[in-house]
């Protein structure tokens, strides 16, 4: 009687191929925000946030689209979310925010990135995504850090949204 074959099992490799998490991590003006959990929020520190959009897409300031982005802004403020401050740039938008706690400002933050993208996406007529990367922000947590922040976001044409009228600084 011949001896039938027996077929060995194959080793399986761990390393290699594709995988969640392979490859170079991002480094320089591609690496964008860490994807870690962020600070917990407190109701009494304002938050200067900094949105940027994805290369392609026309000047945020041109007029096409500096109407869509104020009115969205005006709209966006809840009684836990505030939008305080803003600048708009031809490739981000700074603002300075105040919320009441980290689920208000993490809420606030979401809402407003979708009716903005929604916005910005309606009036161009395209779909697809707008912002590059997640949101940064920085809590200020001192009077220096507030003027600081007031004067970083306020040095260039921005707006107040309570006249919503241009100030030059």
């Amino acid at each position: 009687m011949p001896q039938r074959a027996r077929q060995f099992p194959l080793p399986f490799r761990t390393w290699g191929g594709r995988r969640p998490g392979a490859g170079r991590k991002p480094a320089g003006l591609t690496a964008g925000v860490p994807h870690g959990p962020r600070a917990i929020h407190h109701g009494r520190h304002p938050v200067h946030v900094t949105l940027r959009i994805v290369a392609g897409l026309p000047s945020l300031r041109g007029a096409t689209l500096f109407p869509v982005l104020r009115g969205s802004l005006a709209a966006a403020s809840t009684v836990s979310y505030r939008v305080v401050h803003y600048s708009v740039q031809t490739n981000h938008v700074h603002l300075l925010i105040e919320a009441e706690d980290t689920r208000a400002r993490g809420r606030g933050m979401q809402g407003l990135g979708i009716r903005l993208a929604k916005a910005i996406n309606r009036r161009l007529g395209r779909r697809g995504r707008v912002w590059n990367d997640r949101y940064h922000g920085r809590p200020l947590r001192t009077p220096r850090e507030v003027r600081h922040g007031l004067a970083y976001v306020l040095k260039t044409v921005s707006y107040c949204l309570t006249s919503l009228q241009p100030r030059n600084h």
